[in-house]
């Protein structure tokens, strides 16, 4: 056998061309022979292994692929240690080869690093409070540091050199990466000042009018923050945005259980007026105005009384409003609402008047913040107002519609 063998090799001398051609194909062999025992064998009994943990049960890890990435890393050993030992080829050439499969380890364990800050981020964003403290903007800050150093390291390799040569030559290009960077330094800061003031979560509610942004934040990244608006269309915003320009957040809104109602009533003018004894005794009958009217007389007596003889002239005595009961009337109405939240500010105020009438406002909050349930409490309130106008001898007031004008004329003398 060993005759054989050496006979073999000795026959193969005489052809150095086609003794070199069989050994890179037997180096080749053994490459993929390794990177088939690893990825069939070792790979596939180590995921078995890792399905009795709770960790090998999810699917995201066989998704990330790092295991198969690092097993990558077999075959270019091979090829790497292997390339040596095929005869009657160049020294340039080997070491090339040699430096070929180094950068290629140095790539495959760069990739397998990121896929593991990626699988790191998918746990971390599984918490119940994850969005409090989003990481995604760190964890792509130190993906960016291990490809910047995985790039080192290649060139280095490919070259033939030391990475400090190339790492010395970084400091006269600073400046140059500085302004190649200079988004990504800026986002990175933003970040740290996004988080560490807890300026915006993923979840909230932002209102960005210069960017058309208005919605939910759906994710915070390095270099931009996505924001999901309520036509579902999604704006991208850059994250150092957020620092430099002005915004809403409505967490506040959210977070204290009740959304302001600011909205105001034009009431005609000219139908403001005193009440007379039969509307006030009309009036009584409202549960909501039954105390307060009794209560307003009682007052308004009192202070008549005291004016002795003055109190003949209408002018000098003090008298019931329709709109002073109106206001009260609303007053109670929103104490006595289900949809109101009633530990937080009610008011109900007169504005200043204006040419489209005298506004009513009505300042309270509901005891949701539900968009739908919000907006169905508000349309409740005001259509029970305004229906009910007319009970106090009260208009809305409106601009003169075409339909308006064609009565008028309709019912004018000739």
């Amino acid at each position: 056998m060993q005759a054989h063998y050496a006979t073999t090799l000795e026959w193969l001398e005489r052809y150095p061309e086609l003794h070199t051609l069989i050994s890179l194909i037997l180096l080749l062999l053994a490459a993929w022979l390794g990177n088939w025992v690893v990825k069939r064998i070792l790979v596939r009994g180590l995921y078995r292994v890792l399905k009795a943990t709770p960790l090998g049960q999810d699917q995201a890890l066989s998704d990330s692929r790092i295991i198969a990435r690092l097993a990558n890393v077999v075959p270019a050993l091979i090829l790497s240690a292997g390339i040596g030992l095929v005869p009657h080829l160049p020294a340039a050439a080997v070491t090339v080869a040699r430096n070929v499969c180094s950068a290629f380890i140095v790539l495959t364990v760069a990739l397998a690093i990121s896929a593991s800050l990626s699988l790191m981020n998918l746990f971390y964003r599984r918490r119940p409070n994850a969005h409090l403290k989003p990481i995604k903007g760190y964890v792509q800050v130190v993906k960016i540091l291990v490809f910047v150093i995985a790039a080192i390291l290649i060139i280095a390799t490919l070259i033939d050199r030391s990475p400090l040569i190339l790492l010395s030559g970084l400091g006269a290009m600073a400046a140059v990466l500085m302004l190649i960077f200079q988004d990504t330094l800026l986002s990175l800061v933003a970040s740290v000042q996004i988080t560490s003031s807890d300026i915006i979560r993923v979840g909230d509610w932002v209102e960005m009018p210069q960017l058309n942004a208005d919605g939910d934040v759906i994710d915070i990244a390095l270099h931009t923050v996505k924001v999901q608006n309520w036509d579902k269309t999604i704006t991208s915003i850059p994250t150092k945005r957020f620092i430099s320009d002005p915004f809403k957040n409505w967490r506040g809104m959210q977070e204290c259980g009740g959304r302001r109602i600011k909205r105001s009533l034009l009431l005609d003018q000219t139908s403001i007026s005193f009440l007379g004894p039969e509307q006030i005794a009309r009036l009584q009958r409202f549960l909501l105005l039954g105390q307060y009217l009794s209560s307003k007389q009682s007052e308004l007596l009192s202070w008549n009384t005291a004016l002795a003889e003055a109190s003949q002239e209408p002018a000098n005595t003090r008298r019931v409003t329709n709109i002073g009961t109106f206001r009260a009337y609303v007053e109670h109405y929103l104490r006595q609402h289900p949809g109101i939240h009633q530990e937080m500010t009610q008011l109900v105020r007169q504005l200043h008047p204006t040419a489209d009438g005298l506004p009513l406002e009505l300042y309270c909050f509901t005891n949701t913040t539900a968009w739908g349930s919000y907006e169905s409490i508000q349309s409740d309130i005001f259509d029970h107002l305004l229906a009910i106008l007319p009970e106090f001898g009260l208009r809305v007031f409106q601009h003169p519609s075409g339909a308006d004008l064609r009565a008028w004329h309709a019912g004018s003398p000739a």
